[in-house]
């Protein structure tokens, strides 16, 4: 048996071991603390009306005592969680509703932190598989091509495998899974891309021609890519709404800064500019130093940016409910470790009611993690 099937085994024996234990009880819903340790005693064998000289009868063996079930029924769940790195807080924030899963059922989690690098990852991955005392894994693949060969390796040792946030496959435009036996909780990068486009072709109402400015994530990554490709193919087609520039942004506050003040120097007017919610809060900076006044539009529902939106600051920004998603994903690998039937994927863009994040529709949502 593997360790899962074992441990589920377990659980449902000390389950009907309790309701045999409290059939008969008053229903107050009180839990029990702890399993008995002994086994229970033998009843003495009935009167008979045989003579005291009578043989007594052969009884069968004793059963061997169910320590290993018992010492597994008390052990908990273990989810290792894969993410981006630990100094990032957008993983910070996934771990974040890891642990608030762990913590509702008493489950063991552990943050493998590859610190951005993806070989680093892929490492660590096959060190958990070879050690053999995880129950599930929770995957935000910094690459989702690189990772697909060890997730296989994974998911044929037995180990239930959820991809987070990063599609693991080469499709960004899908959140079905693209290897056999993974689930998905995330959203579709070539959606998002298409979104953030026509959250600018709407902040350009009224403006014709309207300059539209794109920081970029990173030129290297596969997702970055395909989510780039789409913004551009939008705004494109877009009648009366230009692309002026599109440079790399990145994920920091200082990245941001310095692509925003090359495009405003390359570029005299600027009407709308978008990028990474991080990148965003380095543009914001750009243009009040160079007294520039551009709509702002951020990609990812950081603290921060929710707060620029609402205080007038910002335009928009595309809304997530990451910790949320971070829960989610922990709670289909528990179902999936324990017997259960989980969804082979969940778009994580139905955790909020609407993803368009602009004043007039953010109301009183809040940020989930900082940038």
């Amino acid at each position: 048996m593997t360790r899962p099937t074992i441990r589920l085994a377990a659980l449902l024996l000390s389950f009907g071991l309790v309701a045999a234990a409290c059939g008969d009880g008053d229903g107050d819903g009180d839990q029990v603390e702890s399993l008995p340790t002994e086994q229970p005693t033998q009843a003495e064998p009935a009167a008979t009306d045989a003579p005291e000289t009578a043989d007594a009868p052969e009884t069968a063996d004793e059963p061997e005592p169910a320590e290993e079930t018992e010492t597994m029924a008390d052990e908990p769940l273990r989810v290792a969680f894969f993410g981006f790195a630990a100094a990032n807080g957008f993983a910070q924030a996934t771990w974040a509703g890891v642990q608030e899963g762990a913590a509702a059922i008493g489950a063991e989690v552990h943050f493998f932190d590859p610190v951005f690098d993806a070989n680093t990852q892929i490492s660590q991955i096959q060190d958990a598989i070879t050690a053999g005392d995880w129950d599930a894994f929770i995957i935000q693949a910094n690459d989702g091509n690189a990772v697909v060969p060890v997730i296989e390796e994974a998911l044929a040792a037995g180990i239930p495998v959820v991809g987070e946030f990063t599609p693991i496959g080469p499709d960004y435009s899908t959140v079905e899974p693209q290897v056999d036996g993974l689930i998905f909780v995330g959203a579709a990068p070539v959606s998002n891309g298409v979104i953030l486009a026509e959250m600018a072709i709407e902040a350009c109402e009224g403006i014709n021609p309207c300059n539209v400015a794109f920081l970029e994530g990173f030129r290297a990554l596969p997702l970055d890519v395909a989510r780039t490709s789409a913004f551009h193919s939008t705004i494109t087609a877009a009648d009366g709404v230009e692309l002026i520039a599109s440079v790399e942004g990145g994920y920091l506050p200082d990245t941001g800064l310095s692509a925003a003040q090359d495009v405003f120097v390359a570029h005299g007017d600027v009407h709308v500019m978008v990028g990474s919610s991080q990148a965003i809060l380095g543009a914001e900076q750009a243009a009040n130093d160079a007294d520039v006044s551009v709509k702002l539009i951020g990609n990812g529902g950081a603290r921060q940016a929710v707060n620029a939106v609402r205080e007038g600051r910002w335009h928009g920004v595309f809304l997530d409910a990451e910790r949320d998603a971070g829960r989610t994903a922990f709670e289909l690998a528990v179902q999936a470790a324990t017997g259960g039937n989980p969804p082979s994927s969940f778009d994580t863009t139905t955790l909020v009611p609407n993803v368009k994040g602009t004043a007039d529709v953010i109301g009183d949502f809040e940020g989930q993690w900082d940038s």
